[in-house]
């Protein structure tokens, strides 16, 4: 049986999750997860958290990156799906000016927290999600990579 993801893409998985951990660090000064790097690995302690994260690329219409198994599960989507998927999509199309301005206002000021919105999973199930935290990816240098969430709330709608 073939493996899901080939080494190079394990590799990216784990460079794009450093990536994020250390973003959200420099853009919050708080910590996304927590681990001891002695016994765990950054990128499989965020995979499994029991909270959301997921991000999107730079893409004229920026398309996902990123979901760790929670979103996986919420979106309703595997992998391939969620990250092929444009990000405005997980939004119903009422939604999505108010989107539109909140990552607007997060790429301006590096983070913007406490959003709340209705969201749409691949299945047309509704969910509105709360106290979400939107932040800027960027590296060391401050190379603007895509943007980021994350929140812990949602509920069925």
């Amino acid at each position: 049986m073939e493996p899901i993801l080939s080494m190079q893409q394990i590799e990216q998985l784990k460079s794009h999750s450093n990536l994020l951990i250390d973003s959200y660090y420099r853009a919050t000064g708080q910590h996304l997860v927590d681990y001891d790097s002695k016994l765990q690995e950054a990128a499989t302690v965020l995979f499994e958290a029991d909270f959301v994260v997921l991000s999107h690329g730079t893409e004229l219409d920026p398309v996902l990156n990123y979901g760790n198994r929670t979103a996986l599960k919420l979106w309703e989507m595997d992998w391939e799906t969620f990250t092929t998927t444009p990000s405005r999509l997980t939004a119903e199309p009422m939604e999505r000016s108010e989107r539109e301005k909140l990552l607007s206002n997060a790429k301006k000021q590096g983070y913007s927290d406490g959003y709340t919105g209705i969201r749409i999973s691949s299945s047309g199930n509704r969910f509105e999600i709360i106290e979400a935290l939107i932040w800027n990816v960027t590296d060391l240098e401050g190379r603007y990579y895509g943007q980021a969430a994350t929140f812990s709330k949602w509920k069925p709608v």
